[in-house]
C-alpha cells in the first residue's frame, strides 16, 4: 500500500508539492443520487415546487461547488477548471434523482473533488428546495465514477 501524499515524514498534514509534476488535461466524472417519496418527486417532476426550478438551481449550485472546492476541502489545491457539467436523470420508479458531474482542468493535480463537491452540492440543493414538503430524503451513493489524466492515468469504476 502507498503512503498517504498528505502527511509529511513526521505524519503532519500537509498540501502536496505539485510543482514538479507536468500538466496534462484532467478529467473526473462522480455521481450520486437523492430518494424521496413519490409525491415528492411527482412535485419535482411536474416544476411544481414553490421556490421554483429545483434542477436548474442545482445545476448552478454544482457549478459552484466545483469552483469553490479548493476553498471548502482543506488540502485541496485551488484549480482553474476549464469545464463543469452537470446532468440530472429522474427516476419514476425509485423516485430517485441521480446526478452526474463532470469536472475538467490542465493542470498538475486532478478534479475528482471538484466533480464529487459538484454533486454533493448539487443533491443538497435538491434536499433544500423540496424539504417543506419531504425532510426524509435521502443523499446517497455519492462516488468517482471515472478519472483521466494525470501520472496513474485512467481509471473506471467497475460497478456504477
Amino acid at each position: 500500500m502507498q503512503p498517504l501524499s498528505h502527511f509529511d515524514a513526521a505524519g503532519q498534514a500537509h498540501m502536496v508539492d505539485i510543482a514538479a509534476k507536468p500538466e496534462t488535461r484532467r478529467i473526473a466524472i462522480a455521481g450520486g443520487r437523492i430518494r424521496m417519496q413519490a409525491s415528492t418527486f411527482a412535485l419535482l417532476q411536474a416544476g411544481g415546487a414553490d421556490k421554483g426550478d429545483v434542477l436548474g438551481v442545482a445545476r448552478l449550485a454544482g457549478i459552484m461547488a466545483a469552483k469553490r472546492t479548493g476553498e471548502l476541502i482543506p488540502l485541496c489545491h485551488p484549480i482553474p477548471l476549464t469545464h463543469v457539467a452537470l446532468a440530472f436523470d429522474l427516476q419514476a420508479d425509485d423516485a430517485t434523482v441521480a446526478c452526474t458531474a463532470t469536472a475538467e482542468t490542465v493542470g498538475r493535480t486532478g478534479v475528482e473533488m471538484e466533480a464529487m463537491s459538484a454533486v454533493t452540492v448539487a443533491l443538497l440543493t435538491i434536499y433544500d428546495m423540496l424539504k417543506a414538503v419531504d425532510r426524509g430524503m435521502e443523499i446517497e451513493a455519492v462516488r468517482l465514477l471515472e478519472k483521466h489524466g494525470g501520472k496513474t492515468g485512467s481509471w473506471q469504476r467497475s460497478t456504477a
